[in-house]
């Protein structure tokens, strides 16, 4: 009896140590500090959440202008530019590994008829951008300056270029839908991982 009642007391203190344990208040990350003689900045519309990812191409930009339209107007100019410009290259990157995959006469010939439809495709789709984020402030000189983020959904950019794909007589007879929607995934999940 008393071996149990020891046993009993044992296990009693062991979980009494094990709770006060858990219950102890996690440590909090300090922000890192910025290197001596320098001043950390806080970039507004911008960081990890502002990436592109698997499901989203993503931008951000800043406009200053004495003027608040403009300075809104060439943020959202140089947004669009930066992910047009995100969206050539990864487009490209699909296509020329789509057709290292698929054997297809005309190679060359096929890719740059690709290469034309996904930049008609991009102008045509990066008007359907969305904000997803939009902040104004005022410098000290009186000018306005605006920080914006937009994002373009990938699966509606899919959908066009494979739409536009598809209405081509010539390059829909050697192309394969799912297999370029999974090349395109691919490439955007390698994206989100950097």
């Amino acid at each position: 009896m008393k071996k149990i009642t020891n046993m009993r007391n044992t296990i009693l203190v062991a979980l009494l140590v094990l709770g006060a344990a858990s219950c102890r208040s996690k440590k909090e990350e300090k922000p890192v500090d910025a290197p001596k003689g320098e001043v950390k900045v806080e970039v507004l519309c911008s960081g990890p959440k502002y990436f592109t990812d698997k499901d989203f191409f993503r931008a951000n930009s800043v406009g200053e202008s004495p003027d608040q339209a403009n300075s809104k107007r060439m943020a959202l100019s140089n947004a669009r530019l930066e992910l047009a410009g995100q969206i050539e290259v990864t487009l490209k990157a699909v296509i020329d590994n789509y057709f290292n995959d698929v054997n297809s006469g005309g190679k060359q010939e096929f890719i740059a008829k690709y290469e034309g439809l996904s930049r008609e495709v991009i102008n045509q789709s990066i008007s359907g951008t969305k904000t997803i984020c939009e902040e104004l402030t005022k410098t000290a000189a009186g000018k306005y300056k605006t920080y914006i983020a937009i994002e373009l959904n990938n699966a509606a950019l899919l959908n066009t270029l494979n739409n536009r794909i598809s209405a081509d007589d010539r390059l829909k007879v050697d192309y394969n839908y799912e297999k370029f929607k999974e090349t395109f995934y691919k490439e955007m999940e390698e994206m989100g991982n950097k």
